[in-house]
């Protein structure tokens, strides 16, 4: 994804809102997890694709898309990025800790009989009083969406603001993702402080 970091001073400008709640999420992932491409023989970052089997529940499957080691636990490429004004951030929520499952989501992953990993994240926003989520980082059409739909299916009014997020696929992005958050409850905005 190029100009990732680009979204950081619209980052920064929202944590500068009086919002009940400012949350930044990571993934925290072991080195042998299965969404790295190197865990898997003969298979490359962005291209190719893996089955994720429901450890409790082999009949539920998904594809997911393989990346490059990232965000390894423990690492310096698992901490929030150094221009983050972290200190106006008040909880970081970790994600995508088990090696077996891929978790885009803040909230949780895809597989539901039975859920596998569940951040609290909606919990939390409930304790919270939240009512309203403005969904920014990285990827739009990866963790962005996927967060901004489980945030609507939990019920939050939910808005995914365009100058804080980067698509992998730009073309999808503007394509098909846009459209299909709308879909399911999402705003897209775009916002120029």
């Amino acid at each position: 994804m190029s100009r990732g970091r680009d979204i950081i001073p619209t980052v920064n400008k929202l944590l500068s809102f009086p919002f009940a709640l400012k949350i930044a999420t990571k993934d925290w992932h072991p080195a042998d997890h299965i969404s790295f491409a190197s865990n898997h023989a003969d298979k490359k970052p962005y291209v190719d694709f893996t089955t994720i089997i429901n450890p409790s529940n082999p009949s539920e499957t998904y594809e997911t898309r393989l990346w490059p080691v990232h965000c390894v636990q423990g690492t310096p490429g698992a901490e929030l990025v150094h221009e983050l004004e972290i200190g106006k951030v008040d909880k970081v929520v970790e994600k995508g800790m088990r090696r077996e499952v891929e978790m885009y989501s803040a909230f949780y992953d895809p597989l539901e009989r039975p859920r596998c990993s569940d951040s609290g994240l909606a919990g939390i926003l409930r304790e919270e009083g939240v009512t309203d989520v403005f969904v920014v980082g990285l990827a739009a059409d990866y963790c962005v969406r996927a967060t901004a739909v489980d945030s609507a299916k939990e019920g939050f009014r939910t808005v995914v603001v365009e100058e804080g997020t980067r698509a992998v696929d730009p073309k999808d992005w503007e394509g098909v993702v846009k459209g299909e958050l709308r879909e399911k409850g999402v705003g897209v905005v775009r916002w120029r402080a």
